[in-house]
């Protein structure tokens, strides 16, 4: 059997820092951080939080049992030992120090993630899957694939999202080749807003600047504002426009429309938020504008009445 991509690493809560007035970056160590490696600046992972008593030690030892199917293996647990799993991205590892940055979102204690992450002290332990530094890259947990020479680059997230938009725009910014680039960042609110990479034209959309504003309504509206009259003219009257946009994902579902690999397109647009919001998005550049649908990720993060974390 092929090994796994991903892995399951025990991981101890180290520091907690508040990086703002909504979110919140914890620095994880452990004995296998060092082994751990990460292919995009959104690399997606998965953390396990111990709702009830011996739950992680259930999960490692099924892990030990099955370490080349541990997703089975886990959802082989009885429902009271298994650990509720949400997905995060890495902001920053630092294997030499053995050392990994994951950034929350505190959002109250309606989920496990949140709830544990409004708590949490040093020295609590977690699961974790990421991808281990042994094994190949297959390109996937991340959709982060710009083209090569690429000419302008746009970004949209929502604070669920922010820190891989954080991560993109500071690997743009240590490019020697840099593209153009636009970030849109609808965020709670206005302390939310930080210094990011100084060669984005990055701007804050906070929720709290507009009474009454919906989630996403900034992004949506902030979109219409972004210039793409050079795109557009680029690529004319685009066939892969409007007719061939996703259709509405059903309730459970997230949107999920990954860009292709082509390293021959000027633009490209990395879009993350709640799934209706990143839809909308998506459908005003490859509907309206005529962009190709190829040139724009669209993921839905997190989706509006779902338990969020």
């Amino acid at each position: 059997m092929a090994k796994q991509s991903y892995q399951v690493f025990d991981i101890t809560l180290a520091h907690r820092h508040q990086v703002s007035a909504s979110l919140v970056r914890f620095t994880f160590t452990g004995p296998e951080v060092s082994r751990m490696t990460t292919f995009a600046p959104d690399q997606r992972i998965k953390l396990f939080f111990p709702e009830a008593q011996g739950s992680l030690d259930a999960l490692f030892d099924c892990v030990e049992r099955e370490p080349e199917n541990w997703y089975a293996a886990y959802r082989a647990l009885p429902e009271a030992l298994r650990p509720p799993m949400r997905t995060y991205t890495i902001r920053e590892l630092r294997a030499e120090r053995g050392e990994v940055d994951v950034e929350f979102v505190l959002h109250g204690d309606a989920g496990p993630a949140s709830r544990w992450a409004m708590r949490a002290q040093p020295d609590e332990r977690l699961a974790m899957t990421a991808p281990a530094v042994e094994v190949e890259n297959l390109g996937v947990g991340y959709e982060w694939k710009p083209p090569r020479g690429v000419k302008r680059i746009l970004v949209v997230a929502d604070e669920t999202a922010l820190p891989a938009a954080a991560g993109i725009l500071e690997e743009l910014a240590a490019r020697a080749d840099r593209p153009q680039v636009d970030a849109l960042i609808e965020v709670p609110l206005g302390d939310d807003a930080r210094p990011l990479a100084a060669t984005a034209g990055v701007r804050w959309l906070p929720r709290d600047a507009t009474p009454g504003c919906a989630h996403g309504e900034r992004l949506l509206r902030a979109i219409r504002d972004v210039d793409l009259r050079r795109e557009i003219a680029h690529q004319g009257a685009s066939p892969e426009g409007g007719a061939e946009t996703p259709a509405e994902p059903g309730d459970d579902e997230l949107l999920w429309e990954a860009a292709e690999t082509n390293d021959g397109a000027p633009f490209y647009a990395w879009i993350a938020a709640e799934t209706k919001v990143a839809l909308g998005i998506r459908r005003y550049l490859v509907n309206e504008c005529g962009l190709p649908k190829h040139c724009v990720s669209s993921m839905g993060y997190w989706r509006e009445g779902k338990v969020l974390g």
